[in-house]
């Protein structure tokens, strides 16, 4: 299950479940005759159905719709307003599900924004209208819920992250992995055609890597990958993405970089790692395929198929060696 899907069930359920608790309190007070109360419910048992409805309508745009913040502080300005002109204390418990719903609905700090400035003045007005005693009590027990629900929902999302994290980051350098890549990749290829602006790529590969492994060891094959990627990271420009395709090749994804420019990116990067002096391997040598995005390069694969054939040629021609594929010529 996507987030954006998991999200949408999890706003829905959230909005159902308050829908169902305000209407039965509407219910409540309609019985014993408390219409002031059994209005108050009825609104906000409108705005929770207005909720659900914008969830569904904003179902594949749920990370990032608006509408949730203009719900939410629609039914904490309601509660509040109801406790400046009604006498009624009770209304201050049906602050604690309300905060609990700006927690599970909004993003972290949102919510916890809103729901300060629905018990700040909360609290005022409970040591205005009550004992001291008894203001302290419930508002303590709001501030409990709140911190309570809002450390299980920053542990949530930090967990949620890690995991996110672990699954598009090689464990071994710390670079983006190949999972990650296509996706980062048709994303700046749709930018490039939005835009107009050129796309380039590069498919390197360490020379001789199956030999040098089997004369220095598995060990000394992975140092010197994390190595070679933290040089990488140290050469490429700010913007330029850097990838592990497995355990001696990577992929650089270079968004507005015409070809004479990957040209010259590609031979600063051949012959810097020509240059270094590797520990325990010594000298270590790349072959470079690069290609810039032409006309008909919508898909992923064929920027990937297209240099790592142009790394191949590169092979062919002997190691520590740089190919350029040149791709249809964009159209102006």
């Amino acid at each position: 299950m996507t987030e954006t899907r998991l999200r949408t069930w999890t706003h829905g359920v959230g909005y159902g479940l308050a829908t169902l608790f305000i209407f039965t309190l509407a219910l409540q007070n309609l019985r014993y005759g408390f219409y002031e109360l059994f209005y108050l419910a009825a609104g906000m048992a409108t705005l929770t159905l207005a909720g659900i409805a914008y969830t569904i309508l904003s179902r594949r745009h749920q990370l990032s719709a608006p509408g949730h913040l203009v719900i939410l502080s629609g039914l904490n300005s309601g509660l509040l307003a109801a406790m400046l002109t009604m006498s009624s204390t009770g209304i201050t418990h049906w602050a604690m599900p309300l905060l609990i719903l700006n927690l599970l609905i909004l993003p972290l700090r949102q919510a916890l924004a809103l729901s300060l400035l629905l018990i700040t003045p909360m609290a005022v007005l409970l040591f205005v209208k009550q004992p001291p005693a008894d203001a302290l009590t419930a508002i303590s027990g709001l501030l409990i819920v709140l911190t309570v629900a809002a450390l299980y929902i920053w542990q949530y999302d930090h967990m949620a992250q890690s995991a996110e994290d672990l699954a598009i980051t090689d464990p071994v350098t710390g670079a983006h992995n190949a999972r990650f890549l296509d996706e980062t990749l048709q994303k700046e290829i749709s930018r490039a055609i939005a835009t107009g602006h050129s796309l380039s790529v590069i498919n390197l590969a360490i020379d001789y890597a199956d030999e040098a492994e089997d004369l220095h060891g598995k060990e000394n094959m992975q140092a010197l990958f994390y190595n070679m990627t933290q040089h990488l990271f140290g050469v490429i420009r700010a913007g330029d993405t850097l990838y592990t395709l497995n355990d001696s090749e990577f992929f650089l994804i270079l968004p507005f970089t015409p070809e004479e420019g990957v040209r010259v990116i590609a031979e600063r990067i051949r012959r810097t790692i020509a240059e270094q002096h590797w520990p325990v391997i010594g000298k270590a040598t790349v072959s470079l395929g690069c290609t810039t995005r032409g006309h008909s390069d919508t898909r992923t694969d064929t920027l990937r198929k297209r240099a790592h054939q142009a790394m191949l040629e590169a092979r062919k021609r002997g190691a520590d060696s740089a190919w350029f594929s040149p791709g249809e010529m964009l159209r102006t």
